[in-house]
């Protein structure tokens, strides 16, 4: 028979049920209540809670820096907890008396498929992202603009720009109709877009279809991780959340590996495209069995719903807790939605501002020079094939994050961004160095491949997939999706500066200059992390939102 521990503290009750809580219950308030199904004792405990210029590398950048963003995005939609939950219908009875460790493994496994399918949208983002890197020189002589490079940046750039009206308006999708039938919408641009790109005779067919796409994919960056985090078990979310990103790794790939045949076959870049149009499909027959988020039907007052959504996810095991917790969530929000202004007030501004740091530092810590300057680093060392030069800093990134995936929630998300800034600061200083000092130039080449690869490693282990991860974490309900969006935006708007600036800079002071900026950049960071951020592993977002108010 297991028991749940109650705290409470003036944001409200935190839930947690298993044989050693009893013991050793959480400290997160004044005093914690120990509740079985027959008796609640009192027990006090002390107070306190112990680019630039080339587009099309740009783009494929956008897949290594921008996974963070659709890897960890995870509460970018989650609106205040409106519903009143009156009661839990879930009787003593569904609490039978299997070990922790069992209904651990049950939730994990049970998760695990539809987890699969929401990466499905991962695996499109990627791909949509990198496609276009192989196949623009064929498509560009076949639609008649090989010299006109202002409409094949065209064709490059509306993708991305897509994503990011997709990314602003899926929140409000996600939102009024649920995370599951979003999917379903969402599938419908990417379908359409692909086809349209698939098909496209002139390039403005071309533009409207990588247009849409772009939406299909932006609506999906922050849906997919939301998804993923809110059906996900407390104690496996950091590794689930991580997936997405590894899934967008693989898109990319993806990409790269079906762009082999234009050698060729020239007029392969269409089925290049085309094939997109499968996984778009199959995103939206998994999602039309797929349980809903069962957060979001507690937020719409659908109780009955969210207690099914929950035995399919979790079993029946598990409803009297999760509908405890998220009645305890709801308790302690119980202000109105927060304004624009209100993420620049006293009471949020220092939270909100370690979200902007993190993406500022991310997109100043050099990855844009690394990726742009991947190619000519890989030729000094030997490697002449542009596709090699691609898939061996793709694979470098597919590697790290894989890493990252099994040790986020055994690590925790501070460590893990320390560990990456600073193994990004010294290849940075190794790549400066190999392309200055004179006693180096017989390894230069091997040494800048090694800095490079090194570089990307370091940037798949934290710097890439836990900005967006630890960022929905820590935001208070009533602020989370603008104080996202801001941070997203100053992402976005770091992207932009440097993409314009980039060359400028490097042809007056010099890649090695440059390279040993970024190194600094990625040291400010590891004092900025180390001082501000804090860590969020183990803790459900209730209980993390409860404990920042507090």
């Amino acid at each position: 028979m297991q028991s749940s521990v109650v705290a409470v503290s003036k944001g409200g009750l935190s839930i947690s049920s298993s044989a050693t809580a009893v013991r050793n219950p959480r400290r997160i308030g004044a005093c914690s209540f120990v509740a079985s199904r027959r008796s609640i004792s009192l027990m006090p405990e002390p107070r306190g809670f112990c680019a630039g210029a080339r587009k099309v590398v740009s783009e494929l950048n956008l897949g290594l820096e921008m996974a963070n963003v659709r890897s960890g995005v995870e509460g970018m939609f989650r609106s205040r907890d409106r519903a009143r939950y009156t009661a839990v219908h879930a009787s003593s009875d569904d609490l039978e008396d299997v070990p922790s460790s069992k209904l651990e493994q049950k939730s994990s496994a049970s998760v695990l498929p539809y987890v699969g399918v929401a990466c499905l949208g991962a695996i499109l983002f990627g791909y949509h992202l990198g496609v276009v890197n192989g196949a623009l020189e064929y498509l560009a002589k076949d639609l008649g603009i090989a010299e006109n490079t202002v409409l094949q940046g065209w064709i490059v750039s509306t993708s991305l720009a897509g994503a990011t009206v997709g990314s602003f308006t899926g929140g409000a999708l996600a939102d009024k109709f649920g995370r599951t039938r979003t999917f379903i919408l969402d599938s419908i641009p990417l379908a359409i877009g692909t086809y349209l790109s698939a098909t496209s005779q002139d390039v403005r067919t071309m533009i409207v279809g990588r247009l849409l796409a772009g939406v299909g994919i932006g609506i999906s960056s922050g849906l997919v991780p939301l998804y993923i985090s809110e059906i996900s078990p407390t104690e496996i979310r950091g590794a689930l959340g991580s997936i997405n990103q590894l899934f967008i790794c693989i898109g990319i790939l993806a990409a790269l590996v079906a762009g082999l045949p234009l050698a060729g076959n020239p007029a392969w870049w269409r089925s290049m495209f085309g094939i997109a149009v499968i996984p778009s499909i199959l995103l939206a027959l998994g999602m039309l069995f797929s349980p809903e988020s069962p957060r979001w039907l507690f937020q719409q007052g659908k109780i009955a719903e969210a207690e099914t959504a929950i035995k399919r996810l979790y079993g029946k095991e598990k409803v009297a807790e999760i509908m405890l917790e998220l009645k305890a969530g709801s308790v302690s929000s119980t202000e109105p939605d927060a304004n624009w202004l209100d993420l620049f007030s006293r009471r949020y501004w220092k939270v909100v501002s370690v979200g902007a740091a993190l993406f500022l530092f991310q997109q100043f810590a050099g990855i844009n020079a690394v990726v742009y300057y991947s190619t000519s680093v890989f030729r000094k060392a030997g490697i002449a094939s542009d596709v090699a030069a691609s898939a061996l800093v793709g694979a470098a990134n597919v590697f790290g994050t894989a890493i990252a995936s099994s040790l986020m929630d055994k690590k925790g998300r501070k460590s893990l961004l320390v560990t990456s800034f600073t193994g990004m600061a010294a290849s940075m200083l190794l790549l400066s160095l190999s392309a200055s000092w004179t006693a180096l130039a017989p390894y230069a080449g091997t040494l800048a491949v090694a800095g490079t690869v090194m570089y990307v490693l370091s940037f798949s282990l934290g710097a890439g997939p836990v900005p967006a991860l630890l960022l929905p974490e820590i935001f208070a309900s009533r602020i989370r999706a603008k104080a996202v969006a801001l941070s997203l935006g100053m992402h976005w708007v770091c992207n932009f500066v440097i993409g314009l600036y980039f060359l400028s800079v490097v042809n007056k002071f010099g890649i090695s200059a440059v390279y040993l900026g970024f190194s600094s950049v990625c040291v400010l960071a590891v004092l900025y992390i180390l001082g501000n951020v804090v860590e969020t592993k183990g803790r459900s977002l209730e209980e993390i939102e409860r404990a920042l108010s507090s």
